[in-house]
């Protein structure tokens, strides 16, 4: 598994107290093409990728790698979340260290499962790679964004100019060793 070592994947789903984080499945695709057409989504990430485009480029079961999650509310996709090595990274202090994602459709926003969906994923991490710090870099004028890395125990490394915006850099160290 080249992006997060020697985890099993998928793995078995992670359940909270409202959502399952899962491997993606082929009725997931409509809700991945939602996700990445939508231009309230990708406000802040470069803009949305055309539907027609998602509609021919997208394989029957999209987004099927390692570190690659799905989150389901009630039986149905709201979000995705990636957690993957930052090995190509021009950021020195990202370089190497497992970066975490998250994209969510609209109409799941404000409701605290964006927080929900990144701890459990960030403990089932520590769980399978203890030892390893987790970045997450979101433009800095996300203010939800920003919120939300801070809640979860993210700092700021650095800020840096990319894709025509600010970008803020975090870094969770990782947890204590257990005694």
């Amino acid at each position: 598994m080249p992006n997060l070592g020697p985890v099993v994947w998928p793995p078995e789903p992670i359940r909270t107290a409202r959502l399952v984080l899962r491997g993606s499945e082929a009725r997931d695709r409509a809700a991945f093409i939602e996700l990445l057409a939508s231009p309230e989504v990708h406000t802040y990430l470069g803009g949305p990728r055309p539907r027609a485009e998602l509609e021919r480029e997208l394989p029957e079961v999209p987004e099927q790698w390692p570190g690659s999650f799905v989150v389901e509310l009630d039986g149905a996709m709201i979000g995705q979340l990636l957690l993957r090595r930052a090995a190509e990274s021009h950021r020195p202090a990202a370089r190497g260290k497992a970066d975490l994602g998250y994209l969510f459709l609209p109409r799941a926003w404000g409701l605290g499962y964006a927080a929900e969906a990144c701890a459990a994923a960030l403990d089932w991490f520590d769980g399978v790679l203890p030892g390893e710090p987790v970045i997450l870099a979101t433009q800095s004028a996300n203010l939800a964004s920003m919120r939300l890395a801070a809640k979860l125990g993210f700092t700021e490394v650095e800020r840096f100019h990319a894709w025509d915006a600010e970008q803020w850099l975090g870094l969770r160290p990782p947890l204590p060793a257990s005694a």
